[in-house]
């Protein structure tokens, strides 16, 4: 008989461990727990984030910050120097792009055309979003861009930063055109005159103080 002949062995069948039964049970006189530590003691649970008492993945992750991801927006992405393929005159969408095999996989996704590339035919493309770039080739080509969503505006300038600034620039200006005062040459501011000193009273001599140089002592 042959490893390859048994057949009805299998893994998912096998039957419980009969753990409690002794030295002799081959499951060992602690039942297969050991001897120490937590994990010999009844009702203890594993930790799911427990990594073996290394540092777990949620306190090596940073906590702070902030993510767009959620957020995020993605586009089928097609360039200005693919649309090449259509026939001038053609309108150009989404399902057209599907069908050309220009655009695949999520058919959901908003269409973005970028500028890379260029385009010698006039198109009328529609799409979500359009960068600056392939918006003026399409219309240099005699084509045209039309937005399926709504346009994104202008931000609404800073009027305040723009007056401050102006104010910046008008004493600058005025600093330069007003002449500087310049003190004459040769006169300078006089100085306030030294207080004299008073004379110092003569020192009085002391009896046994030593004579003159040249007097010889009696």
């Amino acid at each position: 008989m042959q490893l390859h002949d048994v057949t009805s062995a299998s893994l998912s069948n096998r039957g419980p461990k009969r753990v409690g039964r002794g030295p002799g049970s081959g499951h060992g006189k602690t039942s297969t727990r050991g001897r120490e530590g937590a994990t010999s003691r009844s009702g203890y649970a594993m930790k799911v984030t427990y990594e073996g008492g290394q540092m777990p993945l949620f306190r090596r992750l940073p906590k702070r910050g902030f993510t767009n991801g959620p957020f995020k927006v993605v586009y089928a992405v097609v360039n200005v120097g693919e649309l090449g393929v259509f026939k001038a005159g053609t309108k150009v969408t989404r399902e057209e792009l599907f069908a050309k095999g220009i655009l695949k996989g999520n058919k959901h996704l908003p269409v973005k055309v970028l500028g890379d590339g260029e385009l010698s035919v006039s198109l009328t493309v529609a799409a979500d979003r359009f960068s600056k770039s392939a918006e003026g080739k399409i219309a240099k080509a005699g084509g045209s861009a039309e937005w399926t969503a709504a346009k994104p505006k202008k931000a609404a300038p800073n009027f305040t930063a723009i007056a401050k600034a102006k104010r910046l620039a008008d004493a600058l200006q005025k600093s330069k055109a007003e002449p500087k005062a310049q003190a004459p040459k040769g006169e300078k501011g006089a100085k306030a005159p030294k207080a004299e000193k008073a004379p110092k009273p003569p020192k009085e001599k002391k009896e046994g103080d030593k004579g003159a140089q040249g007097e010889k002592k009696e």
